[in-house]
């Protein structure tokens, strides 16, 4: 038997395989998909000529991740490309913030919509700098983060302490108006704080913005150069030339637990694979609690505390074929990978409120991808491999617009749901649809049916919100990777760091594992685990049916 068995090959899973067989162990990945990435994947269903990234496109979180750079994966392949800016936010008005990896860019681009305001993203940049060490690594490792977080603390002490802590909790709304004169600033921090949930006048959002805008700063926002899945070959390359088998095609329905202990999994056409020394769950929360595990096996709190388990926004997306370039009104849109379509902070605000109470938006905030200018492989020359995606309330309780949508997400209700999406583009872009050359509709039942995480199109594996974050991540008192089964980790973006394509869940929980493997009660067992070859080298053992 395998010392381990993943449940899903998404990144968390396949991070999570990778850092085990780096230790020696001998791990199976079964993923229900026919391939393996979850919402890392690319193909050709818009248009033969024309790669769409199926799910995630962009990976600021990636390229800044210790846990990712660790892996080496530019040794199996892996090539990150840029956009010539980082993200774009253009106003009807011709106005357009800008964010770049060169930080005097994004500060001119901030200065030409007020007087000081490029002098206030230098400062804003400046706290950047002095935490990012710091806290990138108690971003990435398991809560609470001990030795980083002291570091963190006597950090924040030598710039302001309280005062900064207080800045990053703001609300963005709040923030913007603390620290600019001017709309560009809180446009950059707004629009990237709704990458996740957070709404403008959401506590936290500031915090959240500003990390992902200084993420983009530093980092930028690269995609694999050939499509998303380059990034999930990479690791599925890394992870067979350690040993490690990926089978997809098979549905984990049970995990098996003998004696209060995860002994392996039992798949939807009921074969058993055992685990000899752990199973980690790269799973949704409440599937894990409530479909793969029996009510026996889990504490009458935890199933309580579930209820309230809280799911990001749904998502819903368009993926286009263009035969040119997007018309933009504002030039400097044209250069940048991402670009956010909102006209003004107010409008963030109103899109929030609609979603908060059930209503499809009539103008929806849109995220909107320029693939090809991030990666010329995209798509033949001079044309566009474009997205956009919006979001859209789980439970539909009316229509902000005229189209009367219900949420069924039918026939029709997709295809008058992406007009509205394209003409919230054309808003910004006149003429954006004359160059349409084909379309794909990807609305939330089709975004779960391409991978069971992604509930109704949530893509963050529950809210950001403060409420379900840290030690409340994914219920109060848990924050870490181990289960209240034995040898079971939850390795998804349900644990603590949460959503973002990072690999952090699924290394905290492979470290877990190994730390588990290693308590002095379990050493003998290990021992038995392990066999020596000829010249008495320590082997892992690969022996028993289903071996990696």
């Amino acid at each position: 038997m395998p010392d381990a068995v993943v449940i899903g090959a998404g990144p968390n899973g396949l991070v999570a395989a990778n850092l085990l067989a780096d230790a020696g162990w001998s791990v199976e990945v079964l993923e229900e998909q026919p391939e393996p990435g979850g919402a890392v994947r690319h193909d050709r269903g818009a248009d033969p000529e024309f790669v769409s990234d199926l799910c995630s496109s962009f990976y600021p979180l990636a390229a800044a991740s210790p846990v990712v750079s660790g892996l080496h994966l530019e040794r199996h392949g892996l090539r990150w490309s840029h956009a010539p800016h980082v993200v774009a936010h253009p106003l009807s008005d011709g106005r357009c913030a800008v964010l770049d990896r060169r930080v005097d860019v994004t500060a001119d681009s901030l200065e030409a919509f007020a007087p000081g305001d490029g002098a206030a993203w230098h400062r804003l940049h400046d706290m950047w700098e002095g935490l990012r060490p710091d806290l990138l690594d108690a971003l990435f490792t398991p809560f609470p983060p001990v030795r980083s977080g002291l570091r963190l603390a006597v950090r924040l002490r030598g710039t302001g302490g309280l005062r900064m802590a207080r800045t990053l909790v703001l609300p963005v709304r709040r923030m913007a108006e603390e620290e600019f004169r001017g709309e560009g600033g809180g446009l950059l921090l707004a629009g990237n704080a709704l990458h996740a949930d957070l709404a403008p006048e959401a506590a936290g959002s500031g915090g959240f913005g500003w990390l992902m805008t200084m993420l983009g700063q530093t980092y930028g926002f690269p995609v694999p150069a050939g499509g998303a899945g380059a990034l999930t070959q990479a690791l599925t390359r890394r992870l067979e030339s350690r040993g490690g088998v990926l089978r997809c095609g098979r549905r984990v329905d049970r995990i098996l637990v003998r004696d209060g202990r995860a002994a392996g999994v039992r798949t939807a056409d009921g074969e058993t694979f055992a685990a000899g020394r752990a199973v980690l769950a790269d799973v949704a929360v409440p599937a894990l609690y409530r479909e793969l595990l029996g009510p026996e096996d889990v504490p009458a709190q935890l199933l309580d505390d579930l209820r309230r388990f809280q799911w990001d926004f749904a998502t819903f997306k368009v993926d286009w074929a263009l035969d040119g370039p997007v018309p933009w009104r504002c030039e400097q849109a044209a250069g940048a990978g991402t670009v956010h379509l909102a006209d003004g902070l107010d409008e963030l605000t109103r899109f929030a409120a609609q979603l908060a109470t059930g209503t499809v938006p009539d103008r929806p905030f849109c995220l909107f991808g320029q693939m090809t200018t991030a990666d010329p492989s995209r798509s033949p020359r001079g044309t566009e491999s474009a997205w956009a995606y919006t979001h859209v309330p789980h439970d539909v309780t009316g229509d902000a617009g005229e189209d009367s949508l219900t949420g069924t997400w039918d026939a029709k209700e997709r295809e008058l749901m992406a007009d509205r999406v394209e003409r919230q583009v054309e808003r910004f872009a006149p003429g954006f649809r004359s160059r349409i050359r084909a379309r794909r509709v990807l609305a939330p039942p089709a975004l779960q049916a391409l991978d069971r995480n992604l509930y109704g199109g949530a893509i963050n594996g529950g809210t950001a919100a403060m409420h379900q974050q840290l030690f409340f991540r994914p219920a109060p008192g848990t924050g870490r990777p181990e289960t209240p089964v034995k040898g079971l980790y939850l390795a998804s973006a349900g644990a603590h760091p949460g959503g973002g394509v990072h690999g952090a869940p699924g290394a905290n929980a492979a470290r877990a594992a190994l730390r588990r493997s290693l308590a002095p009660g379990l050493a003998g067992a290990q021992r038995l685990l392990a066999r020596r070859d000829r010249t008495g080298r320590r082997q892992p053992d690969r022996g028993g049916s289903g071996g990696g």
